[in-house]
């Protein structure tokens, strides 16, 4: 299903295309309609499934035309900073062409930082995105206009009360108004997300999405590295072995410049295609890729759905993808039409923890091959435990 499909604003739709969203995922699909219709949602979903996008749709989409610029409008609930992050980044690509305006509230960072959250919180951000115990910090102060808010939602509902933010959580919805929509998402439902769902949900549609599978066809495989190790690595790689078509995703736009450049240099037959490019140069390098005229083709996400080209038969992840989702979309542009790919992923220092997610929402681990000799020592695949990470951030909000 196109993204055009739900009646969402046009100036959201541009959005949407800039991030490189063509059609929805199952998750978007079933949640949207209801959000726009303004009922309450429980739903069980990993990260990975396209949740994000989900609820920040058609949140955007009645803000447009029914926001108050005096009031936070819609507050968006997670765990952690990282995810907070992770969706205020989400935000902003959506909105870039709406006059929509949203803020990340999160502890860990300084005195500015606080401050310039304040100078948000009380004139009115159209959307905020907030772990439990900073925002807690913010209301105990009194300048958090809440008063106006349409939207709340509640994201990893079972991993905040894993951590303790029962309390929280509670608290802050005290200073809500009770007329309100009410969005709830967990990738478990114990009792106790039952028990929050009577508390602060009013007659919620429930909806129950897995994660898609790659295709089993894909021979998938990681190299654990420094960040320095990557740009050797792809060359010795696409020397190693003949391929005949291969696709490279990065996650940012200069590094799939640095890396083309860099494959340039070197002769072989690489193009680049990003959201900097107009939108015929874009089509002209797909075509030349699609028709073998060029062998590589570095990209960002905005080829990651959507794009039908058969016979690729490497993928690989210069950086690891943001979610179970964005991988499964990546990798799945290998081993189309019943033939076999093999989909590569580097994993950079920074990047275990993401990657680990990811296994976990694949239900296996993935192969880790071994860096050749010639690129030096590599770091150990050593993701944090997730016990290590809660203890990690409860520390940090005090």
């Amino acid at each position: 299903m196109n993204f055009k499909e739900f009646g969402l604003d046009e100036t959201l739709i541009e959005g949407i295309e800039s991030s490189g969203y063509e059609n929805a995922t199952p998750i978007q699909e079933k949640v949207i309609p209801i959000i726009l219709s303004g009922k309450d949602i429980i739903a069980s979903a990993q990260t990975g499934t396209g949740k994000t996008a989900a609820f920040l749709l058609p949140i955007i989409h009645k803000l447009i035309s029914s926001k108050s610029d005096e009031h936070i409008n819609a507050l968006v609930i997670v765990p952690t900073r990282e995810l907070a992050v992770q969706i205020a980044q989400h935000l902003e690509g959506f909105c870039y062409f709406t006059s929509i305006s949203s803020i990340a509230v999160y502890g860990g960072g300084d005195g500015f930082n606080f401050s310039t959250e304040k100078q948000a919180l009380s004139k009115g951000a159209d959307i905020v995105v907030c772990t439990p115990g900073r925002m807690i910090a913010h209301l105990n102060m009194g300048y958090v206009k809440l008063a106006g808010l349409q939207f709340l939602v509640l994201d990893e509902a079972d991993r905040m009360l894993d951590m303790g933010f029962y309390d929280d959580i509670m608290k802050i919805i005290s200073f809500l108004p009770e007329k309100r929509q009410n969005l709830l998402f967990s990738a478990t439902m114990p009792s106790k997300i039952r028990e929050l769902a009577k508390k602060i949900l009013h007659q919620p549609e429930e909806i129950n999405i897995a994660i898609s599978k790659p295709p089993a066809k894909i021979v998938q495989e990681a190299f654990v590295v420094y960040d320095k190790q990557k740009i050797p690595l792809v060359k010795w790689l696409l020397q190693s072995k003949e391929f005949n078509s291969i696709l490279i995703f990065c996650s940012r736009k200069q590094a799939v410049k640095d890396l083309t450049r860099e494959l340039k240099r070197n002769r072989f037959s690489a193009e680049e295609i990003h959201s900097d490019l107009e939108q015929q140069n874009r089509e002209q390098v797909l075509s030349d890729f699609k028709n073998r005229k060029i062998k590589i083709l570095v990209a960002t996400d905005i080829l990651s759905r959507g794009i039908d080209i058969d016979n690729i038969d490497l993928v690989i992840n210069y950086d690891v993808p943001n979610d179970g989702e964005d991988y499964i979309h990546r990798i799945g542009r290998t081993a189309r039409a019943e033939t076999d790919g093999i989909a590569i992923t580097f994993i950079g220092e920074k990047e275990q923890n993401k990657f680990s997610t990811i296994e976990n929402l694949l239900g296996k681990p993935v192969q880790k091959a071994v860096v050749p000799e010639q690129f030096g020592a590599s770091p150990e695949y050593q993701p944090r435990k997730r016990s290590q990470s809660k203890r990690g951030y409860q520390h940090r909000r005090h």
